[in-house]
């Protein structure tokens, strides 16, 4: 769990992370982005595409937490959605964007809560855990991180 202290460098990478990605897929090709070059790992376009699913989200989730009382998360399945049409696209720009501007706001969003704000909870069907706003921010800071990783260990298994 983090600290008081912990929050603002987590924000800071919840705001940076959108131009990290764009940095990372800006100049690969259609197929550097469709391939999958390591077996049973997601295509770097997949990861893209990914991130704005999940981070829409946990920013929903968030916003939740934040104005009602103990609610209940709703899951998804994330390997499914990666296989959707949305989702294998070659052309990231739209969920680069969508990234941008998401990230933006949730940043706002982190940074306008006070203290009691950050020890609302909500409950995750498949975690016995409370979820509050920081497992949240904490949490979605180190998956915009684990994916960029992913994405370079992907692109470095390339031929």
């Amino acid at each position: 769990m983090p600290t008081p202290e912990d929050r603002p460098a987590l924000i800071e990478q919840i705001r940076a992370l959108p131009a990290q990605l764009r940095d990372l897929v800006a100049d690969l090709s259609d197929e550097e982005l469709t391939t999958a070059y390591l077996p049973g790992e997601w295509t770097v376009a997949q990861n893209v595409h990914h991130l704005a699913d999940s981070h829409m989200h946990s920013y929903i989730r968030c916003k939740f937490i934040l104005t009602e009382d103990h609610p209940t998360l709703k899951p998804y399945d994330q390997a499914e959605w990666a296989t959707l049409a949305d989702a294998t696209p070659a052309d990231v720009s739209s969920s680069l964007r969508l990234l941008e501007g998401l990230h933006a706001r949730w940043a706002q969003f982190f940074e306008s809560l006070g203290p009691d704000d950050w020890k609302r909870a909500a409950t995750h069907p498949e975690h016995s855990l409370a979820i509050t706003l920081d497992v949240q921010l904490a949490h979605y800071a180190k998956h915009g991180e684990d994916h960029l990783e992913q994405i370079r260990r992907t692109l470095a298994a390339k031929p």
